[in-house]
């Protein structure tokens, strides 16, 4: 039988298990189980439910175990900056709080008292957000928590998931680069900002690559499941990571936006950028598979869209996405926000959020359905012109092609708003993107593929993008 890979892949609203085998020359990908994930609120803090999606993850094995797939291993991937702490005895000590939690604001301004934007950037390469770990552990560090007092290990998301299926706990170097805590060219842990911040440098434990084997699901979780003690892979287990090893190009620098509740738009390079310009542009030095650099800027993506929908859904509205995103192409409103304005992180209402931005900068505020999504794709697609813009003050060479991957390519009119903007070539798909790269590299680890060239060309017969010229 052929051998199946799993992906369990986790986003900000939703997770789901993949199953993957490579067939006649191409991957054929199958959804095995799709749950919600949950962000709730409690006491003073937004937390993840872990133990749920833990156990959605399990059912989502049991259900391949079911369907009698030959399981050659699985591998995680999730959003970033997130983290659970552990004891010493290999507790979970507290349920992850997301980094939409209001204890980080204000945090960067407060951090660069004790160190300057300019130094701190040469050393981590990392685009200041005050939802990153390093305010989050630094918002702990200040109320004293006793929590870092008895955490023994510190683990990202993906991490903290292998952990509870293998017992082995580690930080892949991907997941590892979102914290603002590396040092951006020697890939390790930066002693320096860990010093400055007092943290206790237990917490920080050894950083592996991505094609590295974790380990092997215990018994009890293989029993529990139906499956083997297969081998639990760390693949680019930074979602965007996995998705990048998914474009389907031979270019050796790929320039792309990863396309989803955050719009991540970069090029993929062998060494750091850490020059002024990419430090006042806003660009990330995160890490990426094969021990390259994504090299990005984090933009509000398609969160401003996914919350007005969930509120017109409330409202009774029809939220047909496509009949919605094919009213909005006829629209003309000339408006234009600030996609990145910090109104937008997490309203109590998305539709008044915009209007009161539209009044404040006296601008025509959208009236329709169609109206507020043309509002909101064109401003998108602006900013994806200004952040290519700002890539190519940083870039040896301009962008002359981009690949839009991740769901946020399946809508047709952000596609061709910036094509239009950028008057370059955009490539939409694959949707499937992190899946695809995660399942592949597991693929890779194993030896099934075991070259460059059968990489690529596993790719090009997979995905056949949708191109859109720019009119």
């Amino acid at each position: 039988m052929a051998n199946t890979y799993l992906a369990a892949d986790f986003g900000g609203g939703s997770g789901r298990v993949m199953a993957g085998t490579i067939e006649n020359g191409k991957l054929q990908l199958e959804e095995i189980h799709r749950f919600p994930n949950r962000q709730v609120k409690i006491g003073n803090h937004l937390y993840w439910d872990f133990l749920a999606l833990f156990q959605d993850m399990k059912e989502g094995m049991k259900k391949a175990a079911a369907r009698k797939y030959h399981v050659r291993s699985m591998a995680i991937d999730t959003w970033g900056v997130d983290f659970g702490l552990i004891d010493k005895n290999g507790n979970l000590i507290a349920n992850p709080v997301c980094y939409r939690d209001s204890r980080t604001e204000g945090l960067p301004e407060e951090f660069f008292k004790i160190i300057t934007p300019q130094e701190h950037y040469k050393e981590t390469g990392i685009q200041v957000m005050n939802i990153n770990t390093l305010f989050q552990l630094y918002s702990m560090k200040r109320e004293h928590s006793p929590q870092l007092e008895i955490a023994d290990k510190l683990l990202f998301m993906p991490d903290l998931f292998s952990y509870f299926l293998t017992g082995t706990a580690n930080n892949e170097y991907s997941i590892a680069s979102t914290s603002e805590l590396m040092n951006a060219r020697t890939r390790t842990w930066s002693e320096k900002t860990i010093a400055s911040l007092d943290l206790p440098r237990r917490l920080f434990g050894e950083i592996i690559p991505a094609g590295t084997v974790r380990g092997t699901l215990k018994p009890e979780i293989a029993a529990e499941t139906g499956l083997e003690e297969i081998e639990v892979i760390a693949v680019g287990s930074h979602d965007t990571a996995s998705a990048i090893f998914a474009v389907p190009t031979t270019e050796a620098d790929k320039v792309f936006l990863s396309s989803g509740t955050w719009s991540l738009l970069g090029a993929e390079i062998a060494e750091p950028i850490l020059t002024e310009d990419a430090r006042t542009g806003g660009f990330t030095n995160e890490g990426s598979t094969g021990g390259k650099i994504k090299f990005l800027q984090n933009i509000t993506g398609l969160w401003i869209l996914q919350r007005l929908m969930a509120e017109w859904k409330n409202r009774g509205e029809n939220t047909d996405y496509e009949l919605i995103i094919g009213a909005a192409a006829q629209e003309n409103i000339a408006t234009i926000i600030d996609v990145d304005d910090k109104r937008f992180t997490n309203p109590a209402n998305m539709e008044t959020a915009i209007m009161e931005y539209c009044h404040e900068h006296r601008m025509q505020c959208p009236a329709t359905v169609s109206e507020f999504v043309r509002c909101v794709c064109q401003s998108l697609a602006s900013r994806y012109k200004k952040g290519v813009e700002q890539l190519n003050k940083c870039l040896p060479a301009p962008v002359k092609q981009l690949h839009i991957i991740g769901g946020g390519s399946q809508n047709r009119l952000i596609n061709q708003l910036t094509a239009n903007a950028l008057q370059i070539p955009v490539y939409a798909g694959p949707v499937e993107a992190t899946a695809i790269g995660n399942i592949l590299l597991q693929a890779q680890t194993t030896g099934e593929i075991d070259s460059k060239e059968k990489l690529q060309e596993l790719l090009l017969n997979t995905v056949i993008p949708q191109v859109y010229l720019p009119k």
